[in-house]
């Protein structure tokens, strides 16, 4: 905080802008708390009303249902014959807006009494309602096929209970009966409603709880009944025009409903949104928890009230304290001012503008003589500045002069060395290709005059082995070419090679064959996509050393059980149209840190085994040639070495 009027402003202002908020959050916190608990008032009123009625349409199907028992009506129907009697009986329970009608004897009574405590009341002689869930196969047995509506297909429904049920067969039934002593014949008449899918039930609840816009409004309120924690009757809606029967509650409403037993007034998500939610819950004759019910309203439009209230408390706040600060700072302008100016010549010396200056800032106080100061302070500092600058340019002329000279004599230094360097690596390889020439060479004379001496000494009988003597010659000869070739490496400028136009893929080919007992040993699969190319200018005995030494340096990198890839593509380099050899191995690969040493003479991974000449000399006889050779890791593992001639 630098400035001195942002200062003085929050001096000012610290107080109202403090306090204000802190009493704004206060009172909006008390008031959002009230809020919140009319409206959970609110759907406690509502969920009272929805268990009013349901707790009628009990009642009033009990009293139906005794009263239809101990009448004369019924004394009528049960005297009718068998084959009438369902008729009169289905046509009565449409009247009374039941979903069955049933007249059980003494006897059928006495059975089912055991299954059901409301049954088992009727035959003590007191009639008795409460909600009861039928299983699938009690539904199936009863007419109107009940058990049709009742079924429910299961939707996954975020925040539920994890479940491994698809659908859910069972009836919630508002569950009545009443004793029969009428006209001689006793027993239990049984009715009820089916409450799955009974969306005249759950509509009208939602009518009778919402009668206001205010909650009730464009679909916000909403009434449930559940069926264990699956809703069976519903107009919350899973689409528009889709209610969402088979969704379930959440999990937290659940574990306090169902498990605990308690009435859930708070917020809750009900399949996609926040309402302001209660559920009651509901047992069965036997006074287990089978079941709950809901009603709700949309969370939403109240919270955008209390954020619309929020939000115009805090702009009415942030109005006032825009409209006080340029009140307070019209009445300091007169100390900002000078001060303000001061901060503007500052900072264009910051800047490099050293000739910047205050000048008359209209007052004499001592703000004016701090100004008036500070000019003549910018005057000694700009003076010393200029010198300062002639300084430094005549210094950094030498610093260059100097730098120049260094870095010449660093370059030729560094070039001197490494001619060094490559001349002693040369004159080794030198006296060492002299002395290996020396020593080939002499049992290789001995072997080709023998051949003489065996052809001459058999006669017509060396014919046979014509072939055999042939190819002894010929790696005699390919032997004494590659010793030419190793002096020709160790002092090339005595040598000149017998460039010819080669076919790539019959040179490959060749070696391929030349090596094949090296394959075979260590059982090396190879893959050749050995496509036709066109043709280079090279020597081909020093190209069949090349290539012959980059399969067996693969081979031994792989081991037995590798996989040897060989391929010809055709591109382009700097404009030039050319050939590309790659082989490729299934080996461990080159380690990063010596990729850039491989083609160092001496250089070799195999310890003990190799004289680490082969890749130098392949390096060279590809550069006389007028080509490249290169090395990476493959990014599917091994070694792959890639050799670019420019096309014949």
């Amino acid at each position: 905080m630098t400035s001195v009027r942002l200062r003085l402003l929050v001096l000012a202002l610290a107080p109202f802008v403090v306090l204000m908020p802190l009493l704004l959050l206060v009172g909006m916190n008390r008031w959002t708390a009230d809020y919140d608990r009319v409206l959970i008032a609110n759907v406690e009123s509502d969920l009272r009303i929805a268990e009013q009625y349901l707790a009628r349409i009990m009642t009033a199907t009990g009293d139906d249902l005794s009263a239809l028992a101990g009448s004369a009506e019924f004394a009528r129907m049960l005297a009718l014959p068998e084959a009438d009697r369902a008729g009169v009986f289905d046509d009565k329970r449409r009247a009374l807006e039941l979903d069955f009608l049933v007249f059980l004897d003494d006897e059928a009574a006495a059975r089912e009494a055991g299954r059901w405590p409301v049954i088992a009341a009727a035959t003590g002689g007191r009639p008795a309602t409460e909600i009861d869930v039928f299983p699938a196969e009690t539904l199936a047995a009863l007419p109107g096929g009940l058990d049709g509506r009742a079924r429910i297909d299961l939707i996954e429904t975020e925040a539920a209970v994890p479940t491994d049920r698809r659908v859910e067969d069972r009836g919630m039934v508002v569950h009545s009966a009443a004793p029969v002593r009428v006209a001689g014949r006793a027993g239990v008449l049984v009715g009820g409603i089916l409450l799955n899918r009974n969306l005249q039930f759950i509509d009208t609840i939602n009518a009778l709880v919402y009668l206001n816009a205010v909650t009730g409004g464009d679909r916000q309120g909403t009434a449930t009944l559940f069926l264990d924690d699956v809703r069976v009757s519903t107009n919350v809606r899973l689409f528009e025009d889709v209610r969402a029967l088979g969704t379930r509650v959440s999990a937290a409403v659940r574990g306090a409903v169902l498990d605990e037993g308690r009435t859930w007034l708070d917020r809750a998500f009900v399949v996609n949104d926040w309402y302001i939610s209660g559920y009651l819950p509901l047992t069965d004759s036997f006074g287990q928890r089978v079941g709950m019910l809901y009603v709700g309203f949309l969370e939403a439009p109240f919270t955008a009230v209390k954020r619309e209230a929020i939000l115009w408390m805090f702009g009415a706040f942030t109005a006032v304290l825009l409209l006080s600060a340029p009140a307070f700072l019209g009445l300091a302008k007169g100390i900002f001012a000078p001060l303000e100016r001061m901060t503007r010549t500052m900072d264009r010396v910051g800047r490099g503008d050293l000739s910047a200056r205050n000048g008359a800032v209209g007052t004499r106080d001592e703000i004016g003589q701090v100004a008036a100061h500070l000019d003549e302070l910018l005057d000694q500092v700009q003076d010393r500045d200029r010198r300062l600058r002639a300084w430094a340019d005549e210094l950094n002329r030498r610093v260059e002069d100097r730098t120049a000279e260094l870095r010449a004599a660093n370059a030729k230094l560094e070039e001197t060395f490494k001619q060094l360097v490559m001349s002693e690596k040369l004159a080794a390889i030198g006296e060492i290709t002299a002395g290996v020439a020396h020593e080939i060479n002499n049992p290789v004379a001995v072997i080709q005059g023998n051949v003489e001496v065996m052809r001459e000494a058999l006669g017509e009988a060396a014919k046979p082995v014509e072939t055999e003597l042939a190819l002894i010659e010929r790696q005699v000869m390919r032997i004494d070419a590659i010793v030419g070739k190793l002096l020709k490496f160790a002092r090339p400028s005595e040598f000149s090679g017998n460039a010819e136009i080669v076919d790539l893929q019959s040179l490959v080919t060749d070696c391929l064959v030349l090596v094949e007992h090296l394959l075979s040993k260590n059982n090396i699969e190879v893959d050749g996509q050995l496509a036709g190319v066109d043709p280079v200018r090279i020597d081909p005995g020093e190209l069949q050393q090349v290539v012959i030494n980059l399969i067996v340096n693969a081979v031994q990198a792989m081991g037995p059980g590798g996989r040897l890839v060989l391929a010809l593509s055709r591109e382009t380099r700097d404009g030039q149209d050319g050939v590309v050899l790659s082989v490729r191995d299934t080996g461990p690969g080159i380690p990063e840190d010596r990729l850039g040493a491989v083609f160092d003479p001496f250089f070799t991974t195999k310890t003990g085994e190799g004289t680490g000449l082969g890749l130098s000399i392949s390096q060279t006889l590809i550069q006389h040639a007028g080509g490249l050779i290169t090395v990476r890791n493959h990014p599917g593992g091994g070694a792959e070495f890639r050799v670019w001639l420019p096309a014949a």
